[in-house]
Formats: structure tokens, C-alpha cells, sequence
């Protein structure tokens, strides 16, 4: 079961489905659970829950270029219209894995009654789904499940299993199958890590559709690079894992964390310190800024100069340069058109997870201010300038072009940015602790960094801010 009908889902976890069904190793389907009031389930069920993967890149130097047609979901449910058959399967003992991506936010304890029809939140959700299977097949330990949120964050399994049991607890559940949550379920810390943009664009929808001869508006394409890392120490989860077999991209490890450090910090730091200034640069994908020599240059710097070394910790310099030069190769994908508008989904909580140990770090063990982030930094505050256009809904304007800022934390940045004055905003916004956990406006000079390159690109000059960078560090 798997909760989550996006992209992501379904050009790595699926993929993987797919690759194993068809070599006969696993012999499994997903039933996809939709929990969003967006869109609809009509394009699966016409399409008998068959979509086409584009799968493009550079492997070993050579071009790729392989078609395929996924065909591992069974059906998909919806929570909206849904729910009673969502806790049969749960219950179902020929469902044995649960698999999430509700993004970064969505792993989180809200206080409801799980008895709703449905609950709001997605540990809610799982708990219901749990309790629904305990009272059916009772509370031995083979009736347990595995359990694998792909959300980024760290301990992601250890997280969602905590949370869980502390609902169910506040829910005054039956202590039994409390112990039972906690002893026979599996909840695995996970990695993925693939390239998997939004849906492709209409013209290249129409280009692709004209050379297999058949209509897809399931469609997505994916780079070649592929890594899907899960952690556990349980033989059992490890022999019902069977799809791993089919492709060495599939780890699964005692331990992951050197695989999630990487992922995290030199391929979604980078994405997020840069995402706000690309767009603010006018590229409207990664691989048209990639392609601009001043803004590779500071993207490479970025991850060279700044982010290596604050990895020194615990990542070796040789393994994390390596590691960094093909998130350049892969950011430089020809192939892939991934926006950086989606790429900003969620920013402050992005910000927050992906690159704020980053920056207290490097300023701690260079005693100097990461100037590259600093500017990424900036681009975040004034990509999140804001009008209020509804209840919980904001619109940004860069230098004259507008978008719906999609963010939690948006409102916080509004009032922020209301009180006009640019030193005030930017120590406003580092001081607030509810943002970032801790107070940045502390860091000596980071301040006043962000102020300087926030009133650059906040003018008529924003086009030259990467000058500042422009020629003496561009040495790798």
C-alpha cells in the first residue's frame, strides 16, 4: 500500500515494483492511496493504472535513453471517497509493506481522533490502518507490516513510529496493541534519491506521444541515477523486501546515514540555497541555469567551497567532492526539465531541514561568514515577499513576475516583510526560532551578509549579484 500517487513514487519506489515483477522476483502491485484534494483518479482507471517512464541521462559517459511502461499499481484508492475499503486492505494479509512520501511536512503529530472518516493527517491515517489490521488478524508478530516513509527528513521510520505510538496513546487506545505497533511493525529509515520532475510539458507530452503512437497523461521521466536506501536490522523485512534483488540501486543496510547526509546536503542543499535565485535569475529549469556559466560557477563553488567543508565532520573531502561533482553532472541533465518554481514547494521547511546545520557549521569551523549561502539565503527572503490573496494564501512577485507561493510558513514571512526596512526583515527572520529552531541572527556577520546581496537583488541591479563571485572563486 502506498500513500502517495506523485512522481517521485512513481518513477523510483514503483520503478523498482515494476523491474522486480517483471524478472519474477517480487510478484506484488501497489494500491495507491490518494490523501490530497487535488486532481483526480480519472487517468489511472483509464488507463488501467499503466504509465509510460521516460528514463534519460548520462551513464558511464554514454548517453541513455529506455522506455517503459510501469505497470505494478493495481488500483487507486482515494481517502475523500474511499476509506472503509483503504482499512480493509490495510487489514488484507497479502498487504505487507506500506510505503510513503506525504512531503517533508507531512510527518508530523496533529491531535485528532483517528476514528474519523478519514483523519486529517497522514500518522493518523496509519495509525487507523494499523489498528484496523491488529483487530482483524489479532496481535501476533507475523501480522506486523513494514513500514517505509521516502519523506526527507532524518530517522524518517524512527519519527513516524514515534508519533504513532504517542496518537495512539492520546487516542486511549488499548495498551496492547500499542506494544503490538512498537514490536511486530517494522518502521524503516529511508532514502530515496532520483530526479523525478513534475508532469513534462505539453509540446514534449505531444513529441513523445507522436513516437510511441498511443496517449499518456500519466507520463513522467526520470535521470538513470537511481538510489533507494532502507534501513533495518530484521531478517524477516529483509527476505519480504524481495524486490531489492532486482536492481543493486536498492540498499538495504544496518545503517544509512552516509547515504542520506550526501543526498541531503550536496543534492537538495544545493537545490534549495539556489532554487529562489534562479528563478529570481529568470531560468525557469535547473538545466537552463546549469547551462549559464556564472550561475554553474556558483553553483559549483557553492558545493565545493562551502559545503564540502562543512561536511568535513563526517564526510570525507574525497568522497564528498566525488559525490558532488555528479550531482553537477545530473543537475546538468540535458533531458530532464525539472522547474525551479516546484523546487521552492515548501521553502522555509526545506531551508530549515536541508541547509541550516550547514551554515551554523561552516561559520563555526571557518569562523567566516559562507558568503554563497548567504546570497541563497537572501534569494529565500525575497522570493517570499508577499501580497495575501485568501485565507492562507499568498502571491510573490520577483521583479515583475508573479506565482502562488506554496509554503506552511508563509504567513510568518508576510508579517515579517510588512514592516518594510530590509535590515529589520532579515533580523527578524533569522532571530525567529519557530522557523529555523534556533536563533541564526547570532551567527557573527551572516546578518549582515543576507542584507547586503538582499538589497542587491531587491533593485535594478539584481542581474550582476553573481558578479560578486566573478573570477578569482571559481577555482575547484
Amino acid at each position: 500500500m502506498q500513500f502517495g500517487t506523485g512522481v517521485l513514487l512513481r518513477g523510483l519506489p514503483d520503478y523498482f515494483i515494476d523491474k522486480a515483477n517483471k524478472k519474477g522476483i517480487f510478484n506484488g502491485r501497489i494500491v495507491l492511496v490518494k490523501s490530497t484534494a487535488s486532481g483526480d483518479t480519472d487517468s489511472f482507471q483509464q488507463q488501467d493504472n499503466l504509465y509510460t517512464q521516460l528514463v534519460r541521462g548520462i551513464a558511464a559517459g554514454k548517453q541513455s535513453d529506455e522506455t517503459i511502461v510501469n505497470a505494478s499499481i493495481s488500483r487507486v484508492l482515494t481517502t475523500a471517497g474511499d476509506w472503509k475499503e483503504i482499512l480493509d486492505c490495510a487489514a488484507s494479509p497479502g498487504i505487507q509493506i506500506i510505503v510513503s512520501n506525504t512531503t517533508e511536512i507531512g510527518i508530523a503529530l496533529v491531535v485528532e481522533d483517528i476514528a474519523l472518516q478519514p483523519p486529517s493527517s497522514f500518522p493518523a491515517k496509519l495509525l487507523a490502518c494499523l489498528q484496523a489490521r491488529y483487530e482483524k488478524l489479532g496481535g501476533t508478530a507475523d501480522s506486523g507490516m513494514v513500514i517505509i516513509p521516502t519523506e526527507l527528513i532524518p530517522g524518517n521510520g524512527d519519527k513516524l513510529k514515534n508519533i504513532v505510538i504517542e496518537l495512539a496513546w492520546l487516542n486511549n487506545l488499548e495498551p496492547g496493541f500499542i506494544q503490538w505497533i512498537g514490536d511486530a511493525n517494522d518502521f524503516c529509515n529511508s532514502l530515496v534519491d532520483r530526479i523525478v520532475p513534475g508532469k513534462l510539458p505539453a509540446d514534449k507530452i505531444k513529441v513523445e506521444e507522436e513516437r510511441l503512437g498511443y496517449k499518456d497523461d500519466l507520463m513522467i521521466m526520470s535521470e538513470v541515477y537511481r538510489l533507494w536506501a532502507i534501513e533495518t536490522r530484521s531478517d524477516k523485512t529483509k527476505e519480504l523486501l524481495s524486490f531489492a534483488v532486482a536492481d543493486d540501486a536498492v540498499i538495504i543496510s544496518n545503517d544509512i546515514g552516509s547515504y542520506r547526509e550526501l543526498k541531503l546536503r550536496l543534492l537538495n542543499g544545493p537545490h534549495t540555497f539556489t532554487s529562489g535565485l534562479a528563478f529570481l535569475l529568470g531560468f525557469n529549469t535547473v538545466k537552463e541555469a546549469m547551462a549559464d556559466k556564472k550561475f554553474y560557477s556558483f553553483i559549483r563553488s557553492l558545493m565545493m567551497e562551502e559545503i564540502v567543508p562543512a561536511l568535513s565532520a563526517t564526510i570525507p573531502a574525497v568522497e564528498a567532492r566525488a559525490y558532488a561533482q555528479s550531482v553537477l553532472d545530473r543537475f546538468s541533465n540535458p533531458f530532464i526539465d525539472h522547474q525551479w518554481i516546484n523546487i521552492c514547494l515548501q521553502y522555509s521547511s526545506k531551508m530549515q531541514l536541508r541547509n541550516m546545520p550547514l551554515i551554523q557549521q561552516y561559520a563555526e569551523d571557518k569562523s567566516a561568514v559562507p558568503e554563497r549561502m548567504a546570497l541563497g539565503f537572501a534569494a529565500y527572503l525575497l522570493f517570499m515577499k508577499s501580497e495575501r490573496t485568501g485565507e492562507n494564501q499568498y502571491r510573490g512577485n520577483l521583479h515583475g513576475m508573479l506565482y502562488d507561493i506554496k509554503d506552511d510558513k508563509a504567513g510568518i514571512l508576510h508579517e515579517a516583510w510588512m514592516q518594510g526596512d530590509i535590515t529589520r526583515v532579515v533580523h527578524t527572520v533569522l532571530a525567529n526560532k519557530s522557523l529555523w529552531r534556533t536563533d541564526l541572527s547570532l551567527i557573527p556577520g551572516f546578518a549582515d551578509s543576507v542584507i547586503k546581496f538582499l538589497q542587491i537583488i531587491s533593485g535594478e541591479e539584481y542581474l550582476t549579484v553573481l558578479n560578486k563571485f566573478e573570477p578569482a572563486n571559481t577555482h575547484s
